[in-house]
């Protein structure tokens, strides 16, 4: 899961985000369509509503789809195409040429590929003021938030960014075998240098309170994901860029839930129950929020008072951060000064 926290000033209903995503419905690609996104009915029934609230947490679901080209295929395409030329004019393309004949080819081939589809779970706390999305990559996670700032007018939102880095915490926690108060290390993590030779030591199902770790970390090494059970309810594997992956929720979250309680509902109810809590809680562990991005405007304007407009997101954006990013809709999207690495997709949490 990537976490990103909603600018306080942004108010609106249920209903708008329904009118809003209902403009960018999904539609399976067009015979020569290479990609396709947009909304899909999070229960998965046919007309359903782009947008569910369960418990007051409101859940969408991003659809994409994509044609499957193998490059080898596409090569061997235009190379025909190429020779034909050649036999029938005497003279091989340029290069100009040879683009035109790659485009198409690929005309030629797309309506005979295959389609790929995958979906990411979206979850929004309004009362939080959280965006959570369920994918490790920070590049398709920017596709879907540059989507809603877009379509939800005045959404400013800003990578959660805390005041002691995840990697520096991890670190400590194994060094001194000191987790945070509601937290155990697990039996697995990854460290790795950060010389030039890259060097990566990796434990699974192993205990991690050994004086190897800790000469790990003494000659330079430095966690890049940890293994974390919160409060014996949630186990998860923490990264360096502050994402949350794994998640796995423990059986004493099912006590007092009988087997047939299931669906929709029951699953987004215990999955965003136990999440909204854990998420304060790592945050805290990791020092608190830091004051840049949106976290400045929450103090900005609880001191301002309602009498006063809140500035916008970018203006307060502290010097050291990331620079905002506008949408075309006059939304920000901001971040913290180190945005998190691209790791591949986990599966959904809920």
């Amino acid at each position: 899961m990537i976490v990103y926290r909603i600018a306080p000033q942004w108010q609106v209903e249920l209903t708008q985000v329904e009118e809003a995503l209902a403009k960018a419905p999904f539609m399976e690609c067009g015979a020569t369509q290479e990609k396709s996104l947009g909304w899909v009915p999070p229960r998965g029934d046919a007309h359903g509503p782009l947008a569910e609230s369960v418990g007051g947490q409101w859940i969408l679901r991003f659809m994409v789809e994509s044609k499957v080209l193998p490059g080898s295929v596409l090569a061997r395409r235009v190379k025909e195409k190429a020779e034909r030329i050649e036999q029938e004019t005497g003279r091989k393309p340029g290069k100009k040429e040879s683009k035109e004949l790659k485009d198409e080819a690929k005309l030629d081939l797309l309506p005979m590929a295959f389609t790929k589809q995958g979906s990411m779970w979206v979850w929004i706390d309004t009362t939080s003021r959280l965006l959570v999305l369920d994918t490790s990559s920070q590049g398709r996670a920017d596709e879907v938030v540059t989507l809603l700032v877009e379509a939800l007018p005045g959404l400013s939102v800003s990578l959660l960014n805390t005041q002691t880095s995840p990697q520096a915490a991890m670190a400590h926690w194994l060094k001194e075998q000191e987790p945070p108060v509601g937290f155990t290390v697990d039996r697995e993590c990854e460290l790795k240098s950060a010389n030039e030779e890259k060097a990566v030591v990796r434990y699974a199902r192993h205990p991690l309170d050994i004086e190897e770790v800790q000469a790990h970390i003494d000659a330079g090494k430095l966690p890049t994901k940890l293994a974390l059970t919160w409060d014996d309810r949630v186990s998860f594997m923490l990264t360096e860029g502050l994402q949350i992956k794994k998640v796995s929720f423990l059986d004493t979250v099912f006590e007092g839930t009988k087997a047939d309680d299931g669906g929709f509902d029951t699953d987004v109810a215990i999955a965003t129950g136990e999440l909204v809590k854990l998420i304060p809680d790592l945050i805290e562990a990791l020092g608190g929020e830091a004051e840049g991005g949106v976290a400045s405007a929450v103090a900005a304007v609880a001191s301002a008072g309602d009498s006063m407009p809140a500035p916008s997101v970018e203006s307060r954006a502290p010097t050291n951060s990331a620079p905002a990013r506008k949408s075309g809709a006059g939304g920000v999207v901001t971040g913290p000064a180190q945005v998190p690495v691209d790791t591949d997709p986990e599966s959904a949490p809920f």
